[in-house]
């Protein structure tokens, strides 16, 4: 069988899997769709033990009420139970996610979203039937093809989300800028080493910073920047900046995260221009 044999069955069974996909969402069958997604409370916080693993979150209690029956559940988040709890203090709603009638299957969603429509991998699978194509293209005309087909688009799709993305960079570096400053305490170091394939270990530390916000909310979260030494950092007194309308965002170090949200407008703008070159340079070249 030749290339474009081999293109033909590619595109016909990437085509299919698209296809059956959103034959499945259309039908609301799709697992996103499928999900119960309820409000939970937390209704209580811990303090993790100095030393423990990073892994294993902040320990919660959480209550949340099943939408189909109205019962009512109080569950903690020992072991595997989803999204890592690593900001928390009591009244927080957090998301918990279950399949339909089986509340003690559920899962914690760090925040609370709307359910998506299991477009994700069908999706992908619309990408490699088109990759497959401008992939021979580029076997059999040359690499501009390649520079066309996949950084045109992409650049495209850069400059359709650009606008976006630079009103939400400023509307985070506004937000710094409207943050409130508390003083807070770091309450314990939690660590985890892991080694690799070599036999090379590499050691993991957290700090977990306590700090009660100007509304009286006692929060309890992990710190993993904004502080010299972390190994050295418990017991140390910190001053933390939040947003009044989100506790869960805060920092250390206004002036550090407002040069990252800068740095970071920088790079998409300078990301777009590049693949939007070298789409140009395809084009100038076929």
């Amino acid at each position: 069988m030749g290339l474009h044999g081999y293109l033909v069955l590619w595109c016909g069974v990437f085509g299919a899997l698209a296809l059956v996909g959103y034959g499945r969402s259309l039908a609301g069958m799709t697992r996103a769709q499928r999900t119960v997604r309820a409000k939970g409370r937390i209704e209580r916080v811990d303090v993790p033990r100095h030393g423990s693993s990073p892994r294993e979150g902040i320990s919660v209690v959480v209550s949340f009420q099943d939408p189909a029956t109205g019962q009512e559940f109080t569950v903690t988040n020992d072991g595997e139970c989803g999204d890592l709890i690593d900001v928390a203090w009591t009244g927080r709603e957090i998301g918990v996610h279950y399949p339909p009638g089986r509340p003690h299957a559920f899962r914690f969603a760090g925040h609370r979203a709307e359910g998506g429509r299991g477009l994700a991998w069908p999706t992908f699978a619309l990408f490699l039937v088109y990759a497959g194509p401008v992939a021979v293209a580029a076997i059999e005309r040359g690499w501009p093809w390649a520079l066309v087909g996949f950084c045109g688009p992409w650049a495209l799709s850069g400059l359709y989300h650009l606008p976006g993305n630079m009103r939400d960079r400023n509307r985070r570096l506004d937000e710094l800028a409207g943050m409130a400053c508390v003083p807070g305490r770091v309450v314990a170091v939690l660590k985890s080493v892991s080694t690799d394939d070599d036999g090379h270990t590499s050691t993991r530390l957290v700090p977990v910073v306590t700090f009660t916000t100007l509304d009286g909310r006692a929060v309890t979260a992990y710190c993993e920047s904004g502080l010299p030494d972390p190994a050295g950092s418990r017991g140390l007194d910190v001053p933390v900046h939040y947003a009044p309308e989100d506790p869960a965002v805060f920092t250390l170090d206004v002036g550090s995260m407002r040069r990252s949200w800068q740095w970071d407008k920088a790079v998409n703008v300078v990301g777009v221009l590049i693949v939007a070159a070298a789409a140009v340079v395809g084009a100038v070249m076929l």
